[in-house]
């Protein structure tokens, strides 16, 4: 061994985590020829962070799993064709959708859903 290799090596750079559907929607962009989206919110999550804005850091993902009818499973791909939003996102709104309604407004869709 020589001294060479006990010289302190410099710390690669810490990479910025990005979201799935920023890691999808840029593989898009990319594709396509258009410019980086992910370089895009990095410039924002920057500006932010001067800001004292931190945005990004208080969206933790963690991986579900969930079993869904047939049925349920049509109806969520059509939306997310025609929406063109991704299905995980879609769930996310459909669930903050039905927490922000009323007590009676929720009976009234779980009651349909027993058809």
């Amino acid at each position: 061994m020589s001294l060479t290799d006990l010289k302190r090596r410099k710390k690669k750079s810490h990479q910025d985590c990005i979201s799935v559907d920023d890691f999808i929607e840029d593989a898009n962009s990319y594709a396509f020829g258009k410019p980086s989206a992910v370089s895009r919110n990095r410039k924002k999550l920057v500006q932010a962070q001067s800001n004292g804005l931190d945005k990004h850091s208080t969206k933790i993902f963690k991986h579900a799993t969930f079993s869904l009818t047939e049925d349920a499973i049509t109806v969520l791909d059509d939306l997310a064709t025609q929406s063109k939003i991704a299905k995980s996102r879609l769930i996310r709104i459909l669930i903050h959708d039905f927490f922000d309604r009323c007590d009676v407004e929720q009976e009234q869709i779980i009651g349909k859903g027993e058809d």
